[in-house]
């Protein structure tokens, strides 16, 4: 990811507007990893993708949960850990193609007392 590409199997199964369809998670990791050689504030990404200060600071620390991205106050950056993030990028893939194929499930409504909390 960190080349600005994606997977040739993805560009050609893409529909011609699917990439403009990013959410604003996916577009925070992608323009960190396109500005991988930079550490940011979170205003000024907020200022670059047009979102709001609180919700890019939001997603940032939930980011930074899973390893994401890296943080020094006040500076953030993507992961240097470059396989921790096409292995996340896989498993966003695989569930948005999961919701494609059988519709979207609310996690509440797939959860048992069996389960154990995944982070």
């Amino acid at each position: 990811m960190s080349s600005g590409t994606i997977d040739i199997d993805e560009f050609e199964d893409a529909d011609a507007d699917e990439f403009e369809k990013r959410n604003d998670t996916e577009r925070i990791v992608l323009f960190l990893d396109e500005n991988d050689d930079r550490a940011w504030k979170a205003a000024t990404i907020a200022d670059q993708l047009g979102l709001e200060t609180d919700a890019v600071s939001a997603i940032l620390s939930r980011l930074k949960e899973r390893d994401l991205v890296r943080h020094k106050s006040p500076y953030w950056a993507i992961t240097d850990d470059e396989e921790r993030l096409r292995s996340a990028y896989r498993l966003h893939r695989h569930h948005e193609t999961a919701d494609e194929q059988y519709g979207e499930e609310p996690l509440e409504e797939l959860q048992t007392d069996d389960m154990e909390v995944v982070r």
